[in-house]
């Protein structure tokens, strides 16, 4: 995948399809109401494009409104939103986006993924299939995923030959997930990290990453954002402070060096998921 700039700070993914993903998006999970319309907003003011929502957050109606509210063109933002699994049969699917869109109040999503693959239930595929013919109508523009694993990426490719824009997993630096970001590369597609910062009461007092910042005079939080951006994975951290909004995105004005990557991905750890959430056998309701 190749990088390229919409704006002098925040490069972007570009996937195989030639749709470009800001190198950074902006996570709204429990951001709801007036609150979280100010804080989608401000995070829209500070450079933030990608928003990321979900139907099961309940807030894509927050989302809509700091969006319509904004100065910046619709064109130039991505909104997103996730299909939750108990709605993975057809028809569902097909009414889940409708009923976001209408909530979001915005006349299309821009990304819109299945949340988890529930393998034991098997009705992925022929709910990515109706997120494929949502977006021929025009509902939504691209289609995504979110916690596939490989065999499930084969899956709705082979079904409906189209290939997710994204998939958006867990990833830090204690599940540093090295074999799928390998295995969305090889398919074109641009990996997102969900919990890009861990279990972060405890990442952040980690001693390789605390050195690792204060080599850089920066946050441990920026040099985490900063190792994942190095990887050419998409962080999707949250913040409500302006502050830390603005600190999120300054990732662009340093670089780690091959042995600070290194060290920080060696961090990673067979137990580094923050749950018990593998998606092989995950099941979200």
């Amino acid at each position: 995948m190749s990088e390229q700039s919409t704006t002098p700070d925040i490069p972007t993914r570009t996937a195989a399809d030639g749709t470009a993903i800001p190198a950074v998006g902006f996570g709204t999970y429990k951001l709801k109401g007036s609150d979280g319309v100010d804080a989608v907003a401000r995070a829209i003011d500070a450079g933030y494009r990608l928003i990321d929502s979900a139907f099961s957050y309940e807030n894509e109606g927050t989302v809509g409104r700091a969006v319509r509210a904004s100065s910046v063109p619709r064109e130039e933002l991505l909104i997103t939103s996730k299909l939750p699994g108990r709605r993975q049969a057809y028809d569902d699917a097909v009414a889940t986006v409708e009923e976001s869109v209408y909530r979001s109040g915005l006349d299309h999503l821009d990304l819109y993924l299945i949340h988890w693959p529930n393998p034991r239930i098997g009705k992925y595929v022929e709910a990515y299939q109706a997120l494929v013919d949502c977006r021929e109508r025009g509902l939504i523009r691209h289609v995504g995923v979110s916690n596939f694993l490989p065999e499930h990426l084969d899956a709705v490719i082979e079904a409906t030959g189209v290939t997710p824009v994204v998939n958006q997993v867990e990833l830090h630096p204690y599940f540093p997930q090295a074999d799928q970001r390998a295995a969305d590369a090889e398919r074109g597609i641009v990996t997102e990290a969900w919990s890009p910062l861990g279990r972060a009461s405890d990442m952040l007092e980690d001693p390789v990453i605390a050195e690792i910042a204060a080599a850089h005079g920066v946050s441990p939080v920026r040099a985490i954002l900063r190792w994942h951006v190095q990887l050419g994975v998409v962080p999707i951290p949250k913040a409500s402070s302006p502050q830390r909004q603005a600190d999120n995105l300054d990732l662009f004005s340093f670089e780690l060096t091959d042995d600070e990557m290194a060290r920080i991905t060696g961090l990673g750890r067979p137990d580094g998921r923050t749950a018990d959430q593998d998606p092989a056998v995950y099941e979200e309701l």
